[in-house]
């Protein structure tokens, strides 16, 4: 008897079938999809990051030495250090806590306020449709990062206020397509339904049109996180969003730019963090559009 007939002739358990078959078919999707597997892999650690930074660097992100100041890249300090001596790949990681949630309320609020415009544009017709549509029309002609300093700069300055500037500018994208699925969901079987049945225009506005209406956005959610990392960073860099001393990605360029022709690694590896992040969230939303459309 052969080793192939040998190995043939072992009985398989039933479980261990099947745990041999989920992990086939989960090598299987990860060679199909390894770049988007890598994408989940960049996410999820740049997420970890901001939630357990501890646990990848054991230097303090503040700490000032001056005796270390400029020291390059080394098995020591991975990214060097910044002109004070704080180690650069600390401020990195523990600078991704105030990108990530400067983004996450960015995205919040662009939802939030979007689906609100989105629901009263659709499902009122008339003069609320207009007025609603004129305004998002007014907000689109305004470039989107010159309307978000105009806010953050009536808000004050730190990263919530950065957020919140840049999740209303971009609530009127989200508004659009809310306002598009509220159309086709208002003349559908379930909301006829809920409307013979005497339920009031609010709860069918929550309970059934914009549960319903919120679904399509998950693939617009994805890149508008990956450009709200963008305009967060953006506005830290001009001195807008985060405030020295706290790290974020778009305030480590903008303090290492004065020492770019000499001390390259000080604007290199933020903003590569920030490159790196974004096309990873813009790799998901692409590839959750295709889902969605197959």
């Amino acid at each position: 008897m052969t080793a192939l007939e040998k190995f043939e002739a072992v009985p398989v358990r039933p479980d261990s079938a099947a745990t041999a078959g989920r992990a086939w078919s989960t090598l299987r999707w990860t060679r199909r999809h390894w770049t988007v597997a890598l994408a989940l892999l960049v996410v999820a650690t740049i997420l970890a990051w901001a939630i357990v930074p501890q646990l990848f660097t054991g230097y303090d992100p503040l700490a000032v030495n001056p005796a270390q100041k400029l020291k390059p890249p080394s098995g020591e300090h991975w990214f060097g250090t910044d002109q004070l001596g704080r180690d650069l790949y600390a401020r990195i990681v523990y600078g991704a806590r105030a990108s990530l949630l400067g983004s996450a309320i960015a995205v919040g609020v662009g939802v939030v306020v979007g689906s609100l415009l989105g629901a009263v544009a659709g499902w009122f017709t008339g003069f609320p449709d207009s007025a609603v549509m004129r305004l998002i029309d007014v907000v689109l002609s305004i470039p989107g990062f010159l309307l978000a300093i105009t806010i953050v700069v009536l808000l004050g300055f730190g990263v919530w206020q950065a957020g919140i500037a840049v999740g209303l500018t971009s609530s009127a994208t989200f508004a659009r397509l809310i306002r598009s699925e509220v159309v086709k969901a208002r003349t559908s079987t379930y909301v006829e339904a809920a409307t013979t049945s005497g339920a009031s225009t609010g709860a069918i506005l929550r309970r059934h049109v914009i549960p319903n209406s919120i679904a399509p956005t998950v693939s617009l959610v994805t890149v508008q996180f990956g450009i709200a990392i963008i305009w967060i960073a953006s506005l830290s860099f001009l001195g807008l969003g985060a405030q020295p001393p706290d790290p974020e990605w778009g305030r480590l360029v903008s303090d290492g730019r004065n020492y770019i022709a000499t001390r390259g690694w000080l604007t290199l590896w933020p903003g590569l963090t920030i490159v790196v992040m974004v096309l990873a969230t813009n790799h998901l939303s692409r590839h959750l559009s295709r889902r969605g459309s197959a």
